[in-house]
């Protein structure tokens, strides 16, 4: 079962890349070991960016931050009525999409997927998926570290753990207490958000975030986190993968990453019915 969910992965992550025909560019004429080691390069030199970025924060990105936290804090009020709605749907769910949103987030099914992807994008001397798969890594390495720092240091106790949406034990080494943030919803939103920067078409777009959508609203049904635990860990993966992104078009190291292509603007909402990010097309 794991290996057909991989295989599945690999082959949706490898079309959404390839299938793009705006983005074919020229077989790169060096070697693929002088390709490998470029890539490794900016991967590198992304994550180094990316994890710096915070000694470099000006007015906006504090405001930015500010939003982000205020915004989780006033979602927690619903933290434990909306675990209820989401226990109750676990029944009625697909044993496939529950297979799918576990093995999908386990970070070594997600980085074999990535390593397929990247391998594919190296055998054939793409730029485009090579790219795409140097985002990824280098996004993931840098939100795992957040996520890595933020579940010990908070130790917010899960929803199947019988304890409250606000009952904490910081630096915990049980699992009970590693809710916050959600390494799942981390790991499928910034593949999802680094994949659908590839597209020009809105319904590609809209299609990838849904399919990246599944693992947190799996985690949720699986009463393994709260609402606030995914909303938050969604939030900085499209930060940081747009951080990265931003690195390597200024960087201009890869003319895949140049192009003229219809972004999404994000913005925290914030009003007395509506809480989340807005996706502007």
């Amino acid at each position: 079962m794991r290996g057909f969910f991989i295989t599945v992965l690999l082959c949706f992550s490898v079309s959404v890349s390839a299938q793009n025909d705006t983005l074919k560019k020229p077989v790169d004429s060096l070697s693929r070991w002088k390709l490998l080691k470029h890539d490794a390069k900016y991967t590198w030199q992304s994550v180094k960016h990316s994890v710096s970025r915070p000694a470099h924060w000006k007015g906006k990105d504090f405001k930015t931050l500010g939003f982000l936290v205020a915004g989780t804090l006033a979602l927690s009020s619903i933290d434990e009525p909306a675990n209820q709605f989401f226990k109750r749907q676990d029944a009625k769910a697909p044993q496939l999409v529950k297979d799918f949103g576990w093995y999908f987030g386990s970070p070594q099914n997600y980085f074999m997927v990535n390593a397929g992807l990247y391998g594919v994008g190296l055998i054939t001397k793409s730029e485009t998926i090579r790219k795409t798969s140097v985002l990824i890594i280098s996004s993931s390495v840098t939100t795992g570290l957040i996520q890595s720092f933020a579940k010990n240091a908070i130790g917010r106790a899960r929803p199947n753990s019988g304890y409250g949406a606000f009952d904490f034990k910081p630096f915990s080494p049980e699992g009970a207490f590693h809710s916050f943030p959600s390494g799942h919803t981390i790991l499928s939103m910034t593949m999802a958000h680094s994949i659908a920067k590839q597209f020009n078409s809105t319904w590609a777009k809209v299609a990838t975030y849904s399919i990246g959508s599944i693992i947190p609203l799996s985690r949720l049904t699986a009463n393994a986190h709260w609402v606030t635990d995914t909303a938050f860990s969604a939030a900085i993966s499209i930060i940081v993968v747009d951080c990265v992104d931003r690195f390597l078009n200024n960087t201009k190291v890869y003319s895949a990453a140049n192009r003229d292509s219809k972004k999404i603007s994000w913005r925290l909402a914030i009003k007395p019915n509506q809480i989340g990010l807005v996706g502007h097309f």
